[in-house]
């Protein structure tokens, strides 16, 4: 089945497992009627909790989920939703407020009876949850503290609004509904169990070792590990995969685009910018240290968008995928024509130019550099990856038959998607990788 197929099959199963409380709500026996603020306030509490249970499935990274949205559309999706979600399980409590100001004192998390307890201890800790994700970097908790308690608050506000439900019982009364419900919320929640129990013992049975760390210009590492036991992973190029060390169990994982020939399997790269805590001391991993690969995962690939011919537009780091997809070209000897248009701040600073030229001898590649400080006598393209620097570079194919790929940080991906429109490059014919994953 076509992979956009796929995708529309997703988008009518969540819709429906949204709606399902409401319909469940509506099939009798049910309660006498009151006033529509208060049944207005429960259909909203139980959609916000269903979608507070499908979060868990969204960060699952299941291939055939991610593989028609591309995973950093669908971990977007995960935070956009987020913020629906808790607007309805805020609105819950408000709208029964507003329909009886009594009801204020239910807002106490100590006071009242448990269904109201439980009830705002669900609601806080979604409360917490969203605002430690949106200020993490303010509030500077590491990657790590902050996957923990995203973990343990989302867990908890589950646990809590179900308890909520279960003691509040108007639409529960029979039992059909509420285990309806709580199986939902299992099947949501087993996803998690499914990343944190279950993957990582697929993933220790395929161990790797760092065989090599290479310095690269603008502070970039070449991260080389080489399979023990194993033939090696199979990925297409352009994909990425969670990196880990120690044991496949920690909650130090960090995403990183595969850098290597998919042509090659003996040896998996990651090309590893010095960006933050994890990233600033990997220069110093130690060859030989254990190392666990959960992957491949995403869509970026041209072997998932066929074309004549391909555009990588690459901003600094965002290069590393691009380092497959050029390497697995060449290793193919594929003869279709890539144009890579390269941003990088500085010429000194623009990793891998030296093997980059020598990739175009051995496959169909021109290569244009944009430097944002260009170097005295520089005669190259000059500021940013714009409308003006596309007009003079895009191939002038009739109707444009090329894909274009992009990837880079979020504020240049975005400024490229809209020049692209602007020079009638139709959305269909882009894909797009994003570093903003948390």
């Amino acid at each position: 089945m076509h992979r956009h197929a796929v995708g529309v099959l997703w988008v009518i199963l969540y819709i429906l497992l949204v709606l399902s409380p409401l319909v469940l709500m509506m099939v009798r026996p049910t309660p006498p009627g009151r006033p529509f603020l208060i049944e207005a306030s429960v259909a909203l509490g139980f959609v916000g909790l269903v979608m507070m249970a499908i979060q868990f499935v969204l960060i699952a990274r299941f291939p055939r989920m991610s593989a028609p949205f591309g995973i950093d559309m669908l971990l977007g999706y995960h935070r956009r939703i987020a913020i629906i979600a808790l607007t309805l399980v805020i609105l819950h409590p408000v709208l029964l407020i507003v329909n009886d100001a009594a009801l204020a004192a239910w807002l106490d998390p100590f006071g009242g009876t448990w269904a109201s307890r439980t009830g705002a201890w669900a609601v806080y800790a979604f409360i917490l949850l969203a605002l430690l994700s949106i200020f993490r970097k303010q509030l500077r908790i590491s990657y790590e503290v902050w996957r923990l308690s995203h973990t343990v608050l989302g867990l908890g506000a589950l646990l809590f609004a179900h308890i909520h439900v279960h003691m509040a019982g108007r639409y529960t009364d029979a039992v059909w509904r509420e285990v309806i419900l709580i199986a939902i919320s299992v099947v949501m929640v087993s996803a998690w169990g499914y990343i944190r129990l279950i993957k990582p013992a697929i993933v220790r049975r395929t161990p790797y070792k760092v065989a090599e760390v290479r310095p690269e210009r603008g502070n970039v590492w070449s991260l080389s590990l080489a399979p023990v036991g194993h033939s090696g992973m199979q990925f297409m190029p352009g994909q990425y995969g969670y990196l880990k060390f120690g044991t496949p169990y920690s909650f130090n994982e960090h995403p990183f685009s595969i850098a290597s020939s998919a042509e090659r399997t003996d040896r998996l790269e990651f090309a590893i910018k010095e960006l933050g805590d994890f990233t600033n001391n990997i220069g110093k991993t130690p060859v030989g240290k254990t190392a666990y690969v959960d992957g491949p995962h995403g869509s970026f690939s041209p072997d998932l968008t066929p074309a004549p011919g391909y555009v990588f537009i690459a901003g600094g780091i965002g290069i590393g995928p691009f380092m497959s997809l050029l390497r697995t070209l060449a290793d193919r000897k594929d003869p279709r024509p890539v144009l890579l248009l390269y941003g990088e701040k500085s010429w000194d600073a623009t990793a891998f130019r030296e093997e980059i030229e020598e990739l175009t001898k051995r496959m169909n590649l021109t290569v244009v550099y944009v430097l944002e400080h260009p170097p005295e006598g520089w005669e190259g393209e000059t500021g940013f990856v714009n409308e003006d620097v596309l007009r003079r570079h895009l191939p002038s194919d009739e109707g444009f038959e090329r894909h274009v790929f992009i990837c880079g940080p979020n504020p240049m991906i975005d400024a490229v998607e809209h020049a692209l429109t602007a020079c009638g490059i139709s959305e269909k014919n882009v894909s797009a990788e994003r570093f903003a994953l948390v």
